[in-house]
């Protein structure tokens, strides 16, 4: 595995360069386009959803709403690349139903604490790219091996969570402020900083291995998976931290 990013697998790009000529080709600005677009479309639903919880408006089914969606869209685009052009917009309009009422809801609890994390999310990434196209940290099979293996490690302690909490267990320390719950968020925050690093070298392989452009879409639709899990790891960090006040 190249990437700990569910969305991109190893092989993807050498298919797609079988399949399709290379007249057309990705390139890294291109998919940089596409995100700036697919980010553009997020920002402005949340915006929405935001709208309507300062109105007054109970915004949970915006939240749940967007939540399945964009999960369902999300499989439909990993499974199938070709559509991502249609799929990847729609995912970032289902997320930013989803991400408005989860901000919506944090900053009623702790107000400030949305902009907080978006500003966050927004350095991280400039940061992240900035160690990436200096070569400071460079993109090595074992830091693969190191993030892929940590990736999947969150994971699966998401999951256990998440079916232990079928039956009324929750995971202990994790989800409180205490200093574990605080490290254990930090942590889960320093991965999925990191996968941007495994993102930024999957798209620009995918442009020197001479994919489509059609798969500018596809590329932007990973990196904003990542970005989407990184700005709720750092909501649910400050969220922690204002909570031991």
């Amino acid at each position: 595995m190249e990437t700990s990013n569910p969305v991109f697998s190893e092989t993807v790009f050498g298919d797609w360069a079988r399949e399709e000529t290379r007249v057309n080709t990705m390139t890294v600005q291109g998919t940089a386009s596409k995100c700036f677009l697919l980010l553009a479309i997020l920002t402005a639903v949340a915006a929405y959803v935001w709208g309507l919880g300062q109105s007054g408006t109970d915004v949970t089914p915006w939240m749940f709403g967007g939540m399945i969606a964009g999960l369902v869209l999300a499989l439909v685009t990993v499974f199938a690349m070709k559509w991502a052009a249609y799929t990847a917009p729609l995912y970032a309009a289902a997320q930013g139903a989803f991400l408005g009422g989860v901000s919506w809801w944090f900053n009623s609890m702790y107000e400030g604490i949305a902009f907080n994390a978006m500003a966050l999310t927004l350095a991280i990434l400039l940061v992240m790219l900035s160690l990436y196209t200096s070569r400071i940290i460079p993109v090595t099979d074992k830091l693969r091996m190191g993030i892929v293996a940590a990736t999947g490690a969150i994971f699966l302690v998401y999951m256990v969570s998440f079916v232990l909490g079928f039956f009324g267990v929750s995971v202990p320390m994790i989800h409180d402020s205490g200093p574990i719950g605080i490290g254990f968020s930090l942590v889960v925050v320093g991965v999925a900083a990191f996968n941007l690093l495994l993102d930024f070298d999957f798209i620009e392989r995918g442009a020197r291995s001479g994919a489509p452009k059609t798969m500018e879409w596809y590329g932007a639709f990973g990196l904003l998976v990542t970005l989407i899990w990184l700005y709720i790891s750092l909501l649910r960090l400050l969220a922690q931290l204002q909570g031991r006040d």
